[in-house]
């Protein structure tokens, strides 16, 4: 598997984020699906021992939007336009879960993607359907000092 970058700032991804998650995606490309694993934990709950919702539609919207560059462009990079979840199970925390992200259309201008969050047994927790779009000018400019910060860390 291929691991992808991560930022330095980033809540889910971000190396030099205290607060943040500190995932790592990889691409799957036998299984044509982007996959990264993470504990959520304790202090990021709803109820206690049960993951806030917005912090698992986090970790979907990143998912999800990672399955762009399957393709290996790293530098292919998106923003959300629109995003649906459905939370069919209580997402534990502090308990090690699978996240899978697929590319489902490709467009021109957006592209149609989607992700599942999984369970130790397999069971899907949540899943998501989104559609990103290429950033605007100004969006993509105001990233450009963070380029340099974008890479793939060795383990």
């Amino acid at each position: 598997m291929i691991k992808q970058p991560t930022s330095r700032t980033c809540f889910l991804c971000g190396r030099e984020n205290n607060y943040g998650l500190k995932m790592v995606w990889y691409n799957n490309l036998e299984a044509n699906q982007v996959e990264a694993t993470v504990t959520i934990p304790e202090q990021f709950n709803g109820y206690p021992g049960i993951a806030h919702g917005g912090i698992v539609a986090a970790i979907l919207d990143e998912t999800s939007g990672r399955a762009v560059m399957l393709d290996g462009n790293f530098d292919n990079l998106f923003v959300t336009l629109r995003l649906n979840i459905m939370y069919r199970k209580p997402t534990p925390t502090n308990t090690p879960l699978k996240a899978v992200g697929w590319l489902e259309h490709k467009g021109t201008r957006g592209m149609k993607v989607a992700s599942e969050l999984l369970l130790p047994d397999g069971t899907i927790s949540t899943e998501c359907k989104a559609v990103v779009v290429r950033p605007t000018g100004e969006i993509s400019k105001s990233w450009e000092h963070e380029r340099k910060f974008w890479r793939v860390e060795n383990d």
